[in-house]
Protein backbone atom coordinates (compact mmCIF):
# COMPACT_ATOMS: atom_id res chain seq x y z
CA UNK A 1 0.00 0.00 0.00
CA UNK A 2 1.22 3.45 -1.09
CA UNK A 3 0.86 6.61 1.16
CA UNK A 4 1.73 10.30 0.35
CA UNK A 5 4.03 11.96 3.49
CA UNK A 6 3.74 14.93 2.60
CA UNK A 7 5.80 18.07 3.89
CA UNK A 8 5.53 16.18 7.60
CA UNK A 9 5.92 13.22 6.65
CA UNK A 10 9.03 14.09 4.78
CA UNK A 11 10.20 15.80 7.66
CA UNK A 12 9.95 13.45 10.04
CA UNK A 13 11.28 10.32 7.98
CA UNK A 14 14.03 12.35 7.02
CA UNK A 15 14.93 13.33 10.43
CA UNK A 16 14.63 9.59 11.93
CA UNK A 17 16.00 7.52 9.23
CA UNK A 18 18.53 10.04 7.63
CA UNK A 19 16.89 9.31 4.39
CA UNK A 20 16.54 11.94 1.12
CA UNK A 21 13.36 11.50 -0.63
CA UNK A 22 14.26 11.01 -5.19
CA UNK A 23 14.05 14.08 -7.09
CA UNK A 24 11.51 12.26 -9.42
CA UNK A 25 8.39 10.34 -7.71
CA UNK A 26 6.39 8.93 -10.30
CA UNK A 27 2.47 9.12 -9.49
CA UNK A 28 2.67 10.69 -6.40
CA UNK A 29 4.36 7.50 -5.25
CA UNK A 30 7.32 8.28 -2.39
CA UNK A 31 9.81 6.28 -2.24
CA UNK A 32 13.07 6.09 0.44
CA UNK A 33 16.17 5.25 -0.83
CA UNK A 34 13.75 2.91 -3.27
CA UNK A 35 11.68 1.44 -0.03
CA UNK A 36 8.32 1.67 -0.46
CA UNK A 37 7.05 4.25 2.35
CA UNK A 38 4.31 1.57 3.10
CA UNK A 39 7.22 -0.31 4.53
CA UNK A 40 8.66 2.53 7.02
CA UNK A 41 7.71 0.17 10.07
CA UNK A 42 10.60 -1.86 8.80
CA UNK A 43 13.04 0.12 8.46
CA UNK A 44 12.63 0.79 12.52
CA UNK A 45 15.41 -0.71 14.94
CA UNK A 46 14.15 -2.93 17.12
CA UNK A 47 13.06 -2.58 20.93
CA UNK A 48 13.10 1.33 20.27
CA UNK A 49 10.47 3.12 21.30
CA UNK A 50 9.61 5.99 18.16
CA UNK A 51 6.75 8.31 17.87
CA UNK A 52 4.86 8.23 14.82
CA UNK A 53 3.93 11.32 12.33
CA UNK A 54 0.43 11.42 12.28
CA UNK A 55 -2.51 12.89 9.91
CA UNK A 56 -5.64 15.10 10.29
CA UNK A 57 -6.75 16.21 13.74
CA UNK A 58 -5.10 14.56 16.56
CA UNK A 59 -7.84 13.76 19.69
CA UNK A 60 -7.27 16.14 23.26
CA UNK A 61 -4.42 14.56 25.19
CA UNK A 62 -5.83 12.42 28.59
CA UNK A 63 -4.80 9.37 30.16
CA UNK A 64 -6.62 6.84 32.18
CA UNK A 65 -8.44 5.93 28.85
CA UNK A 66 -9.00 2.57 27.11
CA UNK A 67 -7.25 1.09 24.43
CA UNK A 68 -8.02 -1.61 22.02
CA UNK A 69 -6.93 -2.48 18.32
CA UNK A 70 -9.51 -3.84 15.93
CA UNK A 71 -8.86 -4.44 12.17
CA UNK A 72 -5.45 -2.42 12.24
CA UNK A 73 -7.34 0.45 14.02
CA UNK A 74 -6.37 1.61 16.92
CA UNK A 75 -9.39 2.67 19.33
CA UNK A 76 -9.25 5.12 22.04
CA UNK A 77 -12.03 5.69 24.36
CA UNK A 78 -12.71 8.14 27.41
CA UNK A 79 -9.96 9.19 29.76
CA UNK A 80 -9.26 12.34 32.14
CA UNK A 81 -8.37 15.59 31.41
CA UNK A 82 -8.22 18.55 34.16
CA UNK A 83 -10.25 16.71 36.42
CA UNK A 84 -12.97 15.93 33.86
CA UNK A 85 -14.09 12.63 32.72
CA UNK A 86 -14.29 12.55 28.53
CA UNK A 87 -16.64 9.91 26.65
CA UNK A 88 -15.15 10.61 22.68
CA UNK A 89 -14.20 7.54 20.55
CA UNK A 90 -11.16 8.16 18.43
CA UNK A 91 -9.24 5.92 15.64
CA UNK A 92 -6.22 5.74 14.81
CA UNK A 93 -5.40 4.16 11.39
CA UNK A 94 -1.75 2.41 10.85
CA UNK A 95 -2.35 2.22 7.24
CA UNK A 96 -2.50 6.12 6.56
CA UNK A 97 -1.61 6.97 10.04
CA UNK A 98 -4.28 9.35 10.48
CA UNK A 99 -7.21 9.86 13.15
CA UNK A 100 -10.53 10.21 13.08
CA UNK A 101 -13.75 10.08 15.37
CA UNK A 102 -16.76 8.09 15.35
CA UNK A 103 -20.00 8.37 16.83
CA UNK A 104 -22.07 5.41 17.56
CA UNK A 105 -25.59 4.67 15.75
CA UNK A 106 -27.75 4.92 18.25
CA UNK A 107 -30.41 3.69 16.74
CA UNK A 108 -29.73 -0.14 17.57
CA UNK A 109 -30.83 -0.71 21.05
CA UNK A 110 -32.97 2.74 20.86
CA UNK A 111 -35.51 2.02 23.39
CA UNK A 112 -32.56 1.99 25.79
CA UNK A 113 -31.60 5.04 25.19
CA UNK A 114 -35.07 6.34 25.69
CA UNK A 115 -35.27 4.30 29.46
CA UNK A 116 -31.72 5.81 30.23
CA UNK A 117 -33.09 9.06 29.83
CA UNK A 118 -31.11 12.84 30.00
CA UNK A 119 -27.79 9.74 30.39
CA UNK A 120 -25.80 10.10 27.91
CA UNK A 121 -25.34 7.24 24.88
CA UNK A 122 -21.52 6.35 26.31
CA UNK A 123 -21.17 8.43 29.26
CA UNK A 124 -18.01 10.11 30.10
CA UNK A 125 -15.71 7.36 31.93
CA UNK A 126 -12.09 7.00 33.64
CA UNK A 127 -10.37 4.42 34.63
CA UNK A 128 -12.02 1.58 32.89
CA UNK A 129 -11.56 -0.99 30.45
CA UNK A 130 -11.80 -1.68 26.74
CA UNK A 131 -11.46 -5.48 25.09
CA UNK A 132 -12.57 -7.05 21.49
CA UNK A 133 -14.70 -9.92 21.61
CA UNK A 134 -15.54 -10.86 18.00
CA UNK A 135 -16.70 -8.23 15.90
CA UNK A 136 -17.65 -5.86 19.08
CA UNK A 137 -15.58 -3.44 21.24
CA UNK A 138 -16.98 -4.34 25.12
CA UNK A 139 -16.62 -1.11 27.07
CA UNK A 140 -16.52 -1.81 31.23
CA UNK A 141 -17.91 0.61 33.46
CA UNK A 142 -15.21 2.94 35.72
CA UNK A 143 -15.45 5.99 37.39
CA UNK A 144 -17.78 8.47 36.15
CA UNK A 145 -20.04 11.23 37.39
CA UNK A 146 -23.66 9.34 37.54
CA UNK A 147 -22.40 6.10 37.73
CA UNK A 148 -24.30 2.61 38.79
CA UNK A 149 -24.00 0.48 41.95
CA UNK A 150 -22.83 -2.50 39.50
CA UNK A 151 -20.70 -2.67 36.22
CA UNK A 152 -22.07 -1.95 32.78
CA UNK A 153 -20.79 -3.17 29.97
CA UNK A 154 -21.57 -1.26 26.73
CA UNK A 155 -20.76 -2.76 23.19
CA UNK A 156 -20.04 -1.08 19.93
CA UNK A 157 -20.42 -2.88 17.09
CA UNK A 158 -17.35 -2.78 14.14
CA UNK A 159 -19.28 -3.24 10.93
CA UNK A 160 -22.36 -0.99 12.06
CA UNK A 161 -20.45 1.57 14.78
CA UNK A 162 -23.59 0.61 16.69
CA UNK A 163 -23.56 0.98 20.17
CA UNK A 164 -25.92 -0.64 22.66
CA UNK A 165 -25.65 -2.03 26.39
CA UNK A 166 -25.14 -5.93 27.05
CA UNK A 167 -27.68 -6.78 29.38
CA UNK A 168 -26.06 -9.64 32.22
CA UNK A 169 -27.05 -11.51 34.82
CA UNK A 170 -25.42 -13.02 38.22
CA UNK A 171 -23.56 -11.82 40.72
CA UNK A 172 -21.89 -8.65 39.15
CA UNK A 173 -19.39 -6.46 40.28
CA UNK A 174 -19.67 -3.44 42.26
CA UNK A 175 -19.08 -0.01 39.86
CA UNK A 176 -15.27 0.50 40.22
CA UNK A 177 -12.15 1.61 38.41
CA UNK A 178 -8.31 1.15 38.09
CA UNK A 179 -9.77 -2.75 38.55
CA UNK A 180 -7.70 -5.09 35.33
CA UNK A 181 -10.13 -7.09 32.84
CA UNK A 182 -7.99 -9.95 31.30
CA UNK A 183 -9.72 -12.33 28.91
CA UNK A 184 -8.80 -16.02 28.98
CA UNK A 185 -11.12 -18.57 26.56
CA UNK A 186 -14.64 -17.35 26.58
CA UNK A 187 -14.12 -15.61 30.42
CA UNK A 188 -13.53 -11.89 30.96
CA UNK A 189 -11.71 -11.84 34.89
CA UNK A 190 -11.84 -9.05 36.48
CA UNK A 191 -9.80 -8.17 39.81
CA UNK A 192 -9.79 -5.71 42.45
CA UNK A 193 -9.89 -2.07 41.69
CA UNK A 194 -11.31 0.92 44.04
CA UNK A 195 -14.81 2.20 44.58
CA UNK A 196 -17.03 5.20 43.87
CA UNK A 197 -16.16 5.29 48.35
CA UNK A 198 -12.53 4.74 47.53
CA UNK A 199 -12.79 0.95 49.10
CA UNK A 200 -9.54 -1.23 47.43
CA UNK A 201 -10.43 -4.37 46.42
CA UNK A 202 -8.72 -7.64 45.60
CA UNK A 203 -11.95 -9.45 44.21
CA UNK A 204 -12.72 -11.68 41.68
CA UNK A 205 -15.11 -11.47 39.01
CA UNK A 206 -15.78 -13.33 35.82
CA UNK A 207 -18.17 -12.67 33.16
CA UNK A 208 -19.36 -15.69 30.36
CA UNK A 209 -19.09 -13.88 27.15
CA UNK A 210 -21.23 -16.23 25.83
CA UNK A 211 -23.92 -16.09 28.26
CA UNK A 212 -23.23 -12.92 29.34
CA UNK A 213 -23.23 -14.24 33.24
CA UNK A 214 -21.25 -12.52 35.96
CA UNK A 215 -19.73 -14.67 39.07
CA UNK A 216 -18.06 -14.43 42.02
CA UNK A 217 -15.37 -16.81 42.34
CA UNK A 218 -13.56 -17.47 45.63
CA UNK A 219 -10.23 -18.03 45.54
CA UNK A 220 -7.78 -20.11 48.50
CA UNK A 221 -4.48 -19.11 50.00
CA UNK A 222 -3.22 -15.46 50.33
CA UNK A 223 -4.71 -13.21 47.86
CA UNK A 224 -2.88 -9.71 46.64
CA UNK A 225 -3.30 -7.34 48.97
CA UNK A 226 -6.57 -4.57 47.84
CA UNK A 227 -4.97 -2.07 45.07
CA UNK A 228 -5.71 -0.43 41.88
CA UNK A 229 -3.91 0.92 38.75
CA UNK A 230 -2.33 -2.81 38.72
CA UNK A 231 -2.08 -4.64 35.19
CA UNK A 232 -2.73 -8.36 34.90
CA UNK A 233 -2.30 -11.04 32.05
CA UNK A 234 -2.89 -14.52 31.32
CA UNK A 235 -0.81 -17.12 30.69
CA UNK A 236 -0.82 -21.23 28.98
CA UNK A 237 -4.40 -20.38 29.32
CA UNK A 238 -4.72 -20.94 32.90
CA UNK A 239 -2.63 -18.62 35.20
CA UNK A 240 -3.52 -14.89 36.08
CA UNK A 241 -0.63 -13.20 36.83
CA UNK A 242 -1.44 -9.29 38.54
CA UNK A 243 1.82 -7.06 39.05
CA UNK A 244 2.11 -4.05 40.42
CA UNK A 245 -0.70 -1.52 41.46
CA UNK A 246 -0.92 0.88 44.84
CA UNK A 247 -2.98 1.49 47.65
CA UNK A 248 -3.77 4.73 49.24
CA UNK A 249 -0.02 4.59 50.59
CA UNK A 250 1.98 2.01 49.20
CA UNK A 251 2.60 1.42 45.68
CA UNK A 252 4.04 -2.49 44.99
CA UNK A 253 6.25 -4.23 42.77
CA UNK A 254 4.84 -7.65 43.49
CA UNK A 255 3.69 -10.35 41.26
CA UNK A 256 0.64 -12.67 42.06
CA UNK A 257 -0.45 -16.04 40.20
CA UNK A 258 -4.07 -17.40 40.81
CA UNK A 259 -4.46 -21.21 39.09
CA UNK A 260 -7.54 -20.34 37.32
CA UNK A 261 -8.46 -24.40 37.82
CA UNK A 262 -7.83 -24.38 41.33
CA UNK A 263 -8.42 -20.69 42.23
CA UNK A 264 -5.41 -20.71 44.26
CA UNK A 265 -3.23 -17.87 44.71
CA UNK A 266 0.81 -17.79 44.95
CA UNK A 267 4.12 -15.38 44.82
CA UNK A 268 6.36 -17.07 43.49
CA UNK A 269 10.21 -16.29 43.37
CA UNK A 270 11.49 -13.96 40.84
CA UNK A 271 14.27 -13.67 38.61
CA UNK A 272 15.97 -11.35 36.00
CA UNK A 273 16.18 -7.79 37.26
CA UNK A 274 14.85 -5.86 39.97
CA UNK A 275 11.56 -3.59 39.36
CA UNK A 276 10.99 -1.08 40.61
CA UNK A 277 7.40 -0.50 42.13
CA UNK A 278 4.99 0.92 40.34
CA UNK A 279 1.04 1.76 39.26
CA UNK A 280 -0.78 3.58 36.68
CA UNK A 281 1.56 1.63 33.85
CA UNK A 282 0.00 -0.57 30.99
CA UNK A 283 0.77 -3.77 29.51
CA UNK A 284 0.66 -6.84 27.30
CA UNK A 285 1.44 -10.22 26.60
CA UNK A 286 2.53 -11.60 23.35
CA UNK A 287 3.47 -14.76 22.66
CA UNK A 288 5.08 -16.09 26.24
CA UNK A 289 6.25 -12.61 27.03
CA UNK A 290 4.29 -10.06 28.97
CA UNK A 291 5.60 -6.38 28.21
CA UNK A 292 5.57 -3.56 30.80
CA UNK A 293 4.99 0.48 29.88
CA UNK A 294 5.23 3.01 31.94
CA UNK A 295 3.82 3.48 35.31
CA UNK A 296 5.10 5.56 38.09
CA UNK A 297 4.70 6.26 41.82
CA UNK A 298 3.60 9.79 42.04
CA UNK A 299 6.86 11.19 42.53
CA UNK A 300 8.76 10.18 39.21
CA UNK A 301 7.82 7.96 35.92
CA UNK A 302 9.04 4.54 35.28
CA UNK A 303 11.65 4.98 32.60
CA UNK A 304 11.83 1.14 31.58
CA UNK A 305 9.92 -0.93 29.32
CA UNK A 306 10.32 -4.29 30.78
CA UNK A 307 9.50 -7.88 29.70
CA UNK A 308 8.36 -10.91 31.52
CA UNK A 309 9.68 -14.48 30.41
CA UNK A 310 5.94 -15.70 31.84
CA UNK A 311 7.15 -19.62 31.23
CA UNK A 312 10.37 -18.53 33.72
CA UNK A 313 8.95 -15.61 35.86
CA UNK A 314 12.02 -13.68 34.94
CA UNK A 315 11.77 -9.95 34.47
CA UNK A 316 14.34 -7.90 31.95
CA UNK A 317 14.79 -4.68 30.53
CA UNK A 318 14.21 -4.17 26.98
CA UNK A 319 14.96 -0.29 26.58
CA UNK A 320 14.69 2.58 28.60
CA UNK A 321 13.76 6.37 28.31
CA UNK A 322 14.62 10.40 29.42
CA UNK A 323 12.57 11.20 32.73
CA UNK A 324 9.72 13.29 31.62
CA UNK A 325 9.70 11.71 28.45
CA UNK A 326 5.67 11.30 27.58
CA UNK A 327 6.04 6.58 27.68
CA UNK A 328 7.60 7.42 31.75
CA UNK A 329 3.66 8.37 32.45
CA UNK A 330 0.90 6.55 34.34
CA UNK A 331 -2.66 6.23 33.05
CA UNK A 332 -1.09 5.52 29.61
CA UNK A 333 -2.26 2.34 27.19
CA UNK A 334 -0.30 0.01 25.29
CA UNK A 335 -1.58 -2.26 22.85
CA UNK A 336 -0.77 -4.97 20.21
CA UNK A 337 -0.71 -4.15 16.58
CA UNK A 338 0.41 -6.13 13.40
CA UNK A 339 1.83 -4.21 10.59
CA UNK A 340 3.06 -5.78 7.28
CA UNK A 341 3.10 -9.13 9.34
CA UNK A 342 5.37 -8.19 12.27
CA UNK A 343 4.22 -6.91 16.14
CA UNK A 344 4.65 -3.86 17.25
CA UNK A 345 3.67 -1.96 20.86
CA UNK A 346 1.73 0.58 20.59
CA UNK A 347 1.18 2.98 23.20
CA UNK A 348 -1.06 6.29 23.92
CA UNK A 349 -1.27 8.85 26.01
CA UNK A 350 -0.80 9.52 29.64
CA UNK A 351 0.43 11.94 31.99
CA UNK A 352 3.90 12.80 34.05
CA UNK A 353 3.11 16.82 35.07
CA UNK A 354 2.18 17.02 31.65
CA UNK A 355 -0.96 15.17 29.27
CA UNK A 356 0.28 14.05 26.29
CA UNK A 357 -1.76 12.66 22.83
CA UNK A 358 1.20 11.29 20.53
CA UNK A 359 1.71 7.81 19.28
CA UNK A 360 4.56 5.64 20.11
CA UNK A 361 5.52 2.41 18.79
CA UNK A 362 8.28 -0.24 19.36
CA UNK A 363 9.31 -2.78 16.68
CA UNK A 364 9.95 -5.98 18.65
CA UNK A 365 12.44 -8.00 17.82
CA UNK A 366 11.16 -11.81 16.02
CA UNK A 367 11.66 -14.65 18.31
CA UNK A 368 12.41 -18.11 17.77
CA UNK A 369 9.36 -20.10 18.05
CA UNK A 370 10.10 -22.97 20.33
CA UNK A 371 8.32 -25.90 19.05
CA UNK A 372 6.39 -27.54 21.40
CA UNK A 373 8.33 -29.78 23.92
CA UNK A 374 6.69 -33.18 22.32
CA UNK A 375 7.80 -32.92 18.96
CA UNK A 376 11.49 -32.21 21.22
CA UNK A 377 10.72 -35.90 22.67
CA UNK A 378 12.12 -39.15 22.15
CA UNK A 379 8.21 -40.21 21.88
CA UNK A 380 8.08 -38.16 18.94
CA UNK A 381 11.01 -39.43 17.27
CA UNK A 382 9.92 -42.78 17.07
CA UNK A 383 6.29 -41.73 16.15
CA UNK A 384 8.51 -40.03 13.39
CA UNK A 385 10.30 -43.21 12.42
CA UNK A 386 7.03 -45.21 12.99
CA UNK A 387 5.29 -43.04 10.36
CA UNK A 388 8.55 -42.69 7.69
CA UNK A 389 8.36 -46.88 8.11
CA UNK A 390 4.93 -47.25 7.38
CA UNK A 391 5.23 -44.90 4.08
CA UNK A 392 8.07 -46.77 3.13
CA UNK A 393 6.71 -49.89 3.68
CA UNK A 394 3.12 -48.42 1.83
CA UNK A 395 5.89 -47.20 -0.89
CA UNK A 396 7.48 -50.87 -1.32
CA UNK A 397 4.13 -52.54 -2.26
CA UNK A 398 3.63 -50.05 -4.61
CA UNK A 399 7.30 -49.72 -6.42
CA UNK A 400 7.08 -53.84 -6.52
CA UNK A 401 5.97 -53.68 -10.35
CA UNK A 402 7.89 -50.58 -10.49
CA UNK A 403 10.94 -51.93 -10.05
CA UNK A 404 10.92 -54.91 -12.23
CA UNK A 405 9.86 -52.88 -15.10
CA UNK A 406 13.02 -50.78 -14.49
CA UNK A 407 15.58 -53.39 -14.57
CA UNK A 408 13.74 -54.87 -17.69
CA UNK A 409 14.14 -51.55 -19.28
CA UNK A 410 18.02 -51.53 -18.12
CA UNK A 411 18.60 -54.72 -19.84
CA UNK A 412 17.32 -53.46 -23.21
CA UNK A 413 15.20 -55.66 -25.36
CA UNK A 414 16.50 -59.08 -23.20
CA UNK A 415 13.39 -60.68 -22.14
CA UNK A 416 14.00 -61.08 -18.14
CA UNK A 417 14.06 -64.82 -17.37
CA UNK A 418 11.68 -66.56 -14.41
CA UNK A 419 13.93 -66.94 -12.38
CA UNK A 420 15.53 -63.58 -12.38
CA UNK A 421 12.04 -62.64 -11.32
CA UNK A 422 11.59 -64.69 -8.58
CA UNK A 423 14.90 -63.41 -7.14
CA UNK A 424 13.75 -59.90 -7.69
CA UNK A 425 10.41 -60.75 -6.38
CA UNK A 426 11.88 -62.19 -2.88
CA UNK A 427 14.93 -59.70 -2.39
CA UNK A 428 11.72 -56.98 -2.39
CA UNK A 429 10.09 -58.98 -0.29
CA UNK A 430 12.87 -59.11 1.88
CA UNK A 431 13.51 -55.40 1.93
CA UNK A 432 9.50 -55.43 3.00
CA UNK A 433 9.60 -57.73 6.38
CA UNK A 434 12.73 -55.85 7.06
CA UNK A 435 10.57 -52.74 7.06
CA UNK A 436 7.55 -54.44 9.01
CA UNK A 437 10.38 -55.06 11.83
CA UNK A 438 11.39 -51.58 11.63
CA UNK A 439 7.79 -50.46 11.93
CA UNK A 440 6.88 -52.82 14.94
CA UNK A 441 9.83 -51.93 16.52
CA UNK A 442 9.05 -48.46 16.37
CA UNK A 443 5.60 -48.51 17.54
CA UNK A 444 7.03 -50.49 20.39
CA UNK A 445 9.51 -47.87 21.67
CA UNK A 446 6.82 -45.19 21.19
CA UNK A 447 4.26 -47.41 23.36
CA UNK A 448 6.81 -47.35 25.62
CA UNK A 449 7.54 -43.65 26.15
CA UNK A 450 3.81 -42.87 25.92
CA UNK A 451 4.12 -45.70 29.54
CA UNK A 452 7.03 -43.19 30.69
CA UNK A 453 5.38 -39.60 29.70
CA UNK A 454 1.93 -40.78 31.56
CA UNK A 455 3.99 -41.55 34.65
CA UNK A 456 6.29 -38.46 34.48
CA UNK A 457 2.81 -36.37 34.09
CA UNK A 458 1.30 -38.34 36.99
CA UNK A 459 4.49 -37.42 39.28
CA UNK A 460 4.21 -34.17 38.02
CA UNK A 461 0.73 -33.88 39.31
CA UNK A 462 1.31 -35.14 42.45
CA UNK A 463 4.46 -32.94 42.35
CA UNK A 464 2.17 -30.17 41.73
CA UNK A 465 -0.24 -30.71 44.76
CA UNK A 466 2.65 -31.45 47.17
CA UNK A 467 4.23 -27.67 46.07
CA UNK A 468 0.43 -26.20 46.62
CA UNK A 469 0.84 -27.75 50.07
CA UNK A 470 3.51 -27.01 51.03
CA UNK A 471 2.76 -23.21 50.37
CA UNK A 472 0.08 -23.22 52.19
CA UNK A 473 2.23 -24.62 54.82
CA UNK A 474 4.86 -21.73 54.41
CA UNK A 475 2.11 -19.19 54.13
CA UNK A 476 0.70 -20.70 57.86
CA UNK A 477 4.13 -20.80 59.04
CA UNK A 478 5.08 -17.04 58.30
CA UNK A 479 2.27 -16.41 59.61
CA UNK A 480 3.14 -18.07 63.28
CA UNK A 481 6.28 -16.21 62.69
CA UNK A 482 4.96 -13.02 62.60
CA UNK A 483 2.90 -13.81 65.98
CA UNK A 484 6.26 -15.17 67.51
CA UNK A 485 7.93 -12.08 66.43
CA UNK A 486 5.75 -9.78 68.25
CA UNK A 487 5.73 -11.63 71.51
CA UNK A 488 9.03 -11.72 71.59
CA UNK A 489 9.08 -8.11 70.97
CA UNK A 490 6.50 -7.87 73.96
CA UNK A 491 8.77 -10.50 76.25
CA UNK A 492 12.04 -8.04 75.57
CA UNK A 493 9.84 -4.79 76.83
CA UNK A 494 8.98 -6.70 79.65
CA UNK A 495 12.22 -8.36 80.78
CA UNK A 496 13.59 -4.57 79.67
CA UNK A 497 10.97 -3.53 82.45
CA UNK A 498 11.86 -6.19 85.14
CA UNK A 499 15.41 -5.19 84.88
CA UNK A 500 14.84 -1.51 85.59
CA UNK A 501 12.53 -2.97 88.47
CA UNK A 502 15.25 -4.93 89.98
CA UNK A 503 17.63 -2.42 89.81
CA UNK A 504 14.74 -0.31 92.26
CA UNK A 505 14.83 -3.08 94.41
CA UNK A 506 18.30 -3.49 95.13
CA UNK A 507 18.75 0.64 95.56
CA UNK A 508 15.83 0.26 97.97
CA UNK A 509 17.31 -2.91 99.62
CA UNK A 510 20.75 -0.61 100.06
CA UNK A 511 18.73 2.30 101.69
CA UNK A 512 16.87 -0.03 103.85
CA UNK A 513 20.70 -1.29 104.96
CA UNK A 514 21.33 2.07 105.47
CA UNK A 515 18.84 2.70 107.64
CA UNK A 516 18.85 -0.44 109.98
CA UNK A 517 22.62 0.82 110.71
CA UNK A 518 21.71 4.18 111.23
CA UNK A 519 18.83 2.55 113.62
CA UNK A 520 21.31 0.34 115.42
CA UNK A 521 23.73 2.92 115.89
CA UNK A 522 20.93 5.53 117.70
CA UNK A 523 19.73 2.47 119.87
CA UNK A 524 23.44 1.95 120.91
CA UNK A 525 23.69 5.45 122.03
CA UNK A 526 20.49 5.74 123.48
CA UNK A 527 21.54 3.18 125.52
CA UNK A 528 24.81 4.39 126.75
CA UNK A 529 23.25 7.25 127.56
CA UNK A 530 21.20 5.86 129.92
CA UNK A 531 23.47 3.88 131.69
CA UNK A 532 25.48 7.24 132.55
CA UNK A 533 23.05 9.24 134.04
CA UNK A 534 21.94 6.63 136.23
CA UNK A 535 25.46 6.16 137.59
CA UNK A 536 25.14 10.04 138.35
CA UNK A 537 22.28 9.73 139.96
CA UNK A 538 23.29 6.81 142.34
Amino acid sequence: MLFHLGLLGYSWFRALFGFRLPKNSAMGTEEIMGVDVGDWFTQLEYEQWVAIPVFGTRPSARYKHAAAIADDKLYIFGGSRNGRYLSDIQVFDFGSLAWSSIKPNIELNGHKVEEMGSQEALPATSDHSMVKWGNKLLLLSGHSKNSSSSMIVHFIDLPTQQFGILETSGDSPSARGGYSATIVGSRLVIFGGEDRSRKLLNDIHTLNLETMMWELVESMQTPPAPRFDHTAAVHAGRYLLVFGGCSHSIFFNDLHVLDLQTMEWSQPEIQGDLVTPRAGHAGVSIGEHWYIVGGGDNKNGSVETLALNMPKLAWSTLTGVKERHPLASEGLSVCSALINGEKYLASFGGYNGKYTNEVFVMRLKPRDTLRPKIYQSPAAAAAAASVTAAYALAKSEKLDASRIEANSRERGKKKPSQEDLVIEIDAIKEDKKTLEVSLADARAENSGLREKIDEVNSTHADLSKELHSVQGQLVTERSRCFKLEAQIAELQKALESLESIENEVQLLRRQKSVLEQEIEMNDAAQKQGSGVWRWIAG
